[in-house]
């Protein structure tokens, strides 16, 4: 066996001894999840805001300290583009927190075309599967349908789509993480994964 694969075992033996010390942790931290994203599913539009006021304080704190830094190493080569980048999301920044309706529909945007290139994506790469015969490609290009379709009727719901898209999508998300982090959970605590661990 080499050392690499020693190594990788070691790690992966770690990972699992720490997964079955706090499972507890995992199992709380996963149901939180799960809540946070059923009331994000709820009440969309307040999971839209919130996730627009996060984003601008992002923006506002990193052109911030870009804008210091940019300031400190003036004579450096790119001071324009930095300055420009620099005031630009600081500019974002106090935008989507001022404003965050009109934010949420920037990003509303932003997240049709990325439906719309994943389901693009998608569709040709599950054609290329069925020309080469490969299994499970109806999947693949069932869910670039999906995407298409969903960027479709949030595009058709402009402006109001920008209220509940976001926040909807963010609420599925934590419940999807959420449940995971359950199942990792109580898996670890079963009897086999601790008679599992007792016998490495």
């Amino acid at each position: 066996m080499s050392m690499n694969q020693l190594d990788a075992d070691r790690v992966r033996g770690t990972i699992t001894t720490s997964m079955q010390e706090h499972w507890v942790l995992f199992l709380i931290e996963g149901i939180i999840l799960v809540i946070l994203g059923l009331a994000a599913i709820i009440v969309p539009p307040l999971a839209t805001l919130a996730v627009a006021i996060f984003l601008g304080w992002l923006f506002l704190i990193s052109g911030i300290v870009g804008l210091v830094t940019t300031f400190m190493m003036r004579h450096a080569p790119g001071f324009w583009w930095s300055l420009v980048s620099a005031v630009l999301g600081i500019a974002v920044g106090i935008v989507l927190i001022g404003w965050p309706v009109s934010g949420a529909v920037s990003l509303t945007l932003v997240l049709i075309v990325f439906f719309i290139i994943e389901g693009a994506a998608s569709i040709m790469f599950a054609l290329e599967h069925r020309r080469e015969l490969s299994g499970r490609w109806g999947w693949m290009l069932a869910s670039g349908i999906v995407d298409l379709i969903l960027a479709g009727i949030i595009f058709a719901g402009l402006p109001l789509s920008a209220a509940w898209a976001i926040g909807l999508l963010a609420g599925i998300n934590l419940v999807f993480g959420g449940s995971a982090l359950i199942a990792m959970a109580l898996h670890a605590r079963s009897p086999d994964a601790q008679s599992a661990r007792f016998a490495s």
